[in-house]
């Protein structure tokens, strides 16, 4: 009989385009993925996995079986839906998949609670980017998804995938103690024509919320430092080598040297949790959709 576990493996993989994604998106090694593939190999007396340049591809007998493996999830998880849904209790193992801030600032509240009232409810958490939570979510590599949009770029749900908003994230404009604009108590936009900006690198939504806002204000953005994480971002300002955009969600104190200022209108970036339709009765998925809000309220008060 074929292992599910192995199989699971495999369309990942075949999800993923490699091993060490596969692995990523799965919480294991690439050593534990590739000995899963192996084993199945033995177990299938078929070749699996190929050489094709630097990289390695799916045999046609690969696909089928990682074919064969998403339907067989797909009973699986109905199945303990089902059983989940008669005890009437959040059981088992779900996997959340997270953006890096709400991982940080929102996650570990929720998480506690679940651990603390759910005990035979086992939550494994990855830090991932929103689109890539959302297509794992999709495609059954994880359980839950919870990812963020802003107002020029709506979140995209796949068919067979549901979401519940959990709440709104706003944006302030962190710029150096000594800067002209810190002793204001509001910013707008017209405020923030000539100053050098520190941003997430182009491709991102803060990055393209930034360039299209000002742009549409008549003004073209001097971007003049860029980094992905915030707190890099906040070390920039810190130093006074420019202002920055960030949101409140798990931005923690901030360094000497820096003030948030609120921009009128508010930047804010929505956070949503999504999950799979056939997980949709699942305990454990609304009991945990339940924690979020709460504590988003929590973090909100």
């Amino acid at each position: 009989m074929l292992d599910l576990a192995r199989l699971r493996a495999l369309h990942a993989v075949h999800v993923h385009g490699s091993v060490a994604a596969a692995a990523a998106a799965l919480g294991y090694t690439p050593s534990a993925i590739s000995q899963q593939i192996t084993k199945l190999e033995r177990e299938t007396r078929t070749t699996l996995l190929e050489r094709r340049g630097r990289g390695i591809a799916l045999t046609d007998a690969a696909l089928h079986l990682a074919s064969a493996a998403r339907e067989l999830m797909d009973i699986v998880e109905r199945t303990e839906t089902a059983l989940e849904e008669r005890r009437g209790l959040p059981t088992g193992v779900l996997t959340v998949g997270a953006f890096a801030t709400a991982a940080r600032g929102l996650l570990p509240q929720a998480l506690a609670v679940l651990a603390r009232e759910h005990p035979s409810l086992e939550t494994r958490l990855s830090e991932v980017d929103p689109h890539v939570s959302v297509d794992l979510v999709a495609k059954g590599i994880i359980d839950l998804a919870v990812a963020h949009d802003w107002d020029i770029a709506p979140l995209p749900a796949p068919e067979g995938v549901e979401y519940a908003a959990i709440g709104d994230d706003h944006c302030d404009v962190l710029v150096p103690a000594d800067h002209p604009l810190a002793s204001r108590a509001v910013l707008h936009r017209s405020d923030l024509a000539r100053e050098p900006w520190i941003c997430q690198p182009p491709g991102s939504v803060c990055h393209d919320w930034l360039v299209r806002t000002l742009r549409a204000d008549g003004h073209e953005p001097y971007l003049r430092h860029q980094a992905g994480e915030y707190h890099t971002q906040l070390a920039l300002v810190s130093a006074g080598l420019g202002i920055a955009l960030v949101p409140r969600l798990g931005r923690g104190p901030l360094p000497e040297g820096v003030v948030a200022l609120p921009l009128d209108p508010i930047p804010t970036r929505r956070l949503y949790a999504l999950w799979r339709t056939g997980a949709a009765r699942r305990p454990a998925i609304q009991t945990t959709i339940h924690a979020l809000h709460d504590a988003w309220a929590a973090l909100s008060d």
